[in-house]
């Protein structure tokens, strides 16, 4: 499975960004898919994730600004992100497990200025 992130770029802080994945091929829904993101010198972390039957779960750093939702018939999974600060800088990953196996987009750049 091949995941194409795209959507990143330049905000100034309290603006909004959306960053979209798509899967190569068909994952099902009970298959968590999400996004995680690294800032320099930061470890990666979990930002969002989506799967059938559970609520999303949101960093609490976020929760309330961002949004995560998938639409399973397009193989997406897409992050809203409002009221953006300058801490949310970082590379932002697209993420599926399935059968216990990570897969990862390329990252893209989302970076904030004060």
């Amino acid at each position: 499975v091949q995941l194409q992130a795209s959507g990143g770029g330049l905000v100034q802080a309290g603006g909004s960004l959306r960053l979209s994945c798509r899967a190569s091929e068909t994952i099902f829904s009970w298959n968590p898919m999400g996004w995680l993101r690294q800032a320099p010198g930061k470890s990666r972390e979990l930002v969002a994730r989506i799967r059938s039957g559970r609520y999303p779960d949101y960093a609490e750093s976020v929760r309330g600004r961002f949004t995560i939702f998938r639409d399973n018939a397009k193989n997406t999974v897409t992050l809203e992100m409002n009221s953006l600060e300058p801490d949310d800088t970082a590379l932002y990953y697209c993420w599926s497990k399935i059968d216990g196996h990570d897969y990862w987009g390329q990252g893209t750049l989302v970076t904030v200025s004060s």
